[in-house]
């Protein structure tokens, strides 16, 4: 059982474990339709785009429905992840980096015994920096 930290974005997730001080990448988790813009996940059979669904969307205010959709099915699939982590005994804690609202996301995600794993959480975009930009990051996260 060791540490686990997960630094992810709406369409990546890295998963490290830290060995004393130092973190090894045991796992990605990728996920393209993330990165896809509303007008790419939302067309009709003819390849068009649903103005009422797109227009409705951006006339609340809110956020495009597809999109937070997909970002929503990703965090799902993280928390999975992390839950099989759990239930396999690997995972004795957590730590969560992500940007706010995608980490909000998963920790809505994730089941009740996992949750209680999180012994941090870092609101910050780190899912495309080095390793070493990450593990200074989390350095004093114990």
């Amino acid at each position: 059982m060791t540490t686990y930290i997960l630094v992810a974005d709406a369409a990546r997730a890295r998963i490290f474990t830290r060995d004393a001080l130092k973190l090894v990448e045991h796992d990605s988790l990728l996920h393209a339709e993330g990165r896809l813009h509303e007008g790419d996940l939302v067309t009709d059979k003819g390849g068009d785009v649903h103005q009422s669904s797109t227009s409705a969307a951006s006339s609340s205010g809110g956020e495009n429905v597809a999109t937070q959709h997909e970002t929503e099915r990703f965090a799902k699939e993280v928390a999975e992840r992390l839950y099989r982590s759990r239930i396999e005994n690997d995972l004795e804690k957590l730590i969560l980096v992500a940007p706010p609202r995608f980490l909000g996301q998963l920790r809505d995600k994730l089941d009740g015994p996992t949750a209680n794993l999180v012994i941090h959480s870092l609101a910050k975009d780190l899912s495309k920096a080095s390793l070493e930009t990450i593990q200074q990051a989390v350095s004093d996260l114990r």
